[in-house]
């Protein structure tokens, strides 16, 4: 039997975890599904749906579970500027494979900056994120950071990036893929960066969680319908 190699196989419900049901964010109907089925997790995982839908908290969650800063960076960072986390990490656990690395990097649109900073100010030798613009600071950082092996989340990346940046970002995690050790876990309003090869797509709304195949998504519907005819598509806005 071969075993899987990365680090995090299922995140589910702390035993022994009091759940509010009627309190934020056990209120978001994802939220609710997790705390209640737990979540299987592959090689790659791409959340997708709505603002508002749970995503990001989601991911947060996710990230402080296994070890990492609500703003941000590797398993050592320990900055914080506001906190603004949800409550749900501390009523998860993450089941590991065992034997996986333990290494991981979280990072996340709106923190990024707040991440550059503590960076800088902790002697980094890496490049110089601040005096970059948003995009090729935030592809810097992926560049140098994410070469190891680990578990990889970003929040909504694609926040920071063009169209051709995402295309950067996209064939830079296919290649962290490569290697069965590594393992990514994504939030994203990009068609590109959803089609992550191998990845599982969760669509995320009012019903939960659910699997759904990349081109029946409503994000990658709405952006075909816009693109095929954008001034009709406008006119029923």
């Amino acid at each position: 039997m071969q075993f899987a190699r990365y680090p995090v196989r299922r995140v589910e419900a702390r035993p022994g975890a009091e759940v509010d049901g009627a309190a934020w964010p056990a209120t978001i109907p994802a939220v609710a599904q997790l705390l209640r089925d737990g979540l299987d997790l592959g090689r790659a995982t791409v959340l997708v749906g709505e603002n508002g839908s749970g995503k990001s908290t989601l991911v947060e969650a996710i990230a402080i579970a296994y070890g990492l800063s609500p703003e941000g960076g590797s398993p050592n960072a320990r900055h914080s500027t506001r906190a603004s986390e949800s409550p749900l990490h501390e009523q998860l656990t993450v089941v590991r494979n065992g034997g996986a690395g333990r290494f991981g990097y979280f990072l996340r649109a709106e923190t990024m900056h707040g991440l550059f900073t503590y960076l800088e100010q902790h002697g980094d030798d890496g490049p110089p994120l601040h005096e970059l613009s948003h995009g090729e600071s935030f592809l810097a950082l992926i560049r140098d950071r994410f070469r190891d092996v680990g578990l990889w989340i970003l929040d909504e990346p694609e926040s920071a990036l063009s169209v051709t940046g995402c295309m950067a970002l996209l064939a830079h995690l296919t290649d962290l893929l490569e290697d069965d050790r590594n393992q990514v876990i994504l939030s994203t309003h990009s068609p590109l960066l959803a089609v992550l090869p191998g990845a599982q797509i969760l669509e995320v709304g009012e019903w939960g969680l659910r699997p759904c195949p990349w081109e029946e998504t409503d994000l990658v519907r709405l952006w075909r319908s816009f693109l095929d005819e954008p001034r009709r598509f406008l006119r029923h806005l």
